[in-house]
């Protein structure tokens, strides 16, 4: 089968993979689309996500949707053409992690993406049956691709407790922080403020339901003004800049949250710890989702208006260099792109 496989930063190439037949509890399935990530750009430019360095040569992408072609033996309830969303993880389900409920800690965790585990760039996959999430027959798959994304938006909100009518700024207006603003407005959020430098990313913050948008070099002002001077009950940093969890600290209130969504491309960032510790502010690290997909789907076929402007550009698998250049550099006004394998 067909795949493409980055061989160092910025840098695919095309090439053949074998694929083995489904096994006992497994399904095969025929890639329709897959959504860039900005863990897949921080593997392209970068050479690593975070403090995990990338293993030449290896396959990204983990924000699939296709189609089943074959089904491993005692597989029920999925048939040969079902349509569905994937999930890169595979969990062992018997560690303390997986067992005390928290799978996206899985201590023998692997995701599908990540060195020497191929991801969805690719033609088709083999991986086990409930990794595959069956969607409505009106939402296309360019659409369910939004499911593993908006799952990890929501993952956040859950960690942050977050209320009816508390107020929510979202650092980054990337796909996550876009995302996250749309699962704030579902959960009946009051303001949202989101700050982003890119206006034409401002501009779908206001379409997917931010009140405000603000470029940060005035959010701090802004935002303590328009609360009174008592700051966000919220701040979710989807941005992960150098400076920008600091920025959220100043932007909560005295005994506020802030959920850290983002993955910074350097290990050590600076923090306020002297606002941090006089507000009492409780921070969540946010890994993933633990279990949301299904919830992000039935988000989606709901709101299906609100998602789509979101979705702006497509590519085929031969043309990925083109599909990372353009949002790596964030040309185009470019929104969500998707690589059709």
């Amino acid at each position: 089968m067909r795949a493409a496989e980055l061989i160092a930063p910025h840098t695919f190439r095309h090439t053949e993979m074998p694929i083995e037949d489904p096994a006992p509890g497994e399904v095969q399935v025929r890639i329709e689309a897959v959504g860039v990530c900005g863990s897949d750009l921080h593997a392209y430019t970068d050479g690593a996500v975070g403090s995990t360095p990338n293993v030449y040569p290896m396959v990204l992408g983990h924000e699939p949707a296709g189609r089943i072609v074959k089904t491993g033996a005692g597989v029920t309830g999925l048939s040969v053409g079902d349509r569905g969303a994937l999930e890169p993880a595979l969990y062992c389900y018997h560690c303390e992690f997986c067992l005390s409920g928290h799978h996206n800690v899985c201590a023998n965790i692997r995701f599908l993406s990540n060195p020497h585990h191929p991801g969805f760039f690719r033609e088709l996959v083999t991986l086990p049956a409930v990794n595959f999430r069956p969607i409505p027959a009106g939402m296309s798959a360019d659409e369910a691709t939004l499911a593993e994304p908006l799952a990890i938006a929501l993952h956040s909100l859950r960690l942050a407790s977050i209320r009816p009518g508390e107020t929510v700024a979202v650092i980054g207006a990337g796909p996550i922080g876009l995302l996250t603003i749309a699962a704030l407005r579902a959960a009946g959020a009051g303001r949202i403020w989101a700050v982003e430098p890119l206006a034409h990313r401002r501009e779908l913050a206001r379409g997917l339901g931010a009140d405000a948008t603000l470029d940060p070099g005035e959010a701090v002002q802004e935002i303590i003004k328009d609360t009174g001077t008592r700051g966000v009950d919220c701040a979710i940093d989807c941005a992960a800049g150098e400076q920008t969890t600091s920025q959220a600290i100043q932007f909560a209130r005295n005994a506020g949250r802030i959920a850290l969504t983002g993955i910074h491309s350097i290990p050590f960032v600076p923090l306020d710890g002297s606002a941090m510790r006089r507000k009492e502010l409780t921070i969540f690290n946010v890994r993933r989702s633990n279990h949301e997909t299904q919830e992000a789907l039935d988000l989606l076929q709901a709101h299906a208006a609100w998602f789509r402007p979101l979705l702006t550009h497509t590519r085929a698998i031969e043309h990925i260099d083109e599909a990372f250049a353009i949002a790596s550099q964030y040309r185009d006004g470019v929104g969500k792109m998707i690589v059709r394998p």
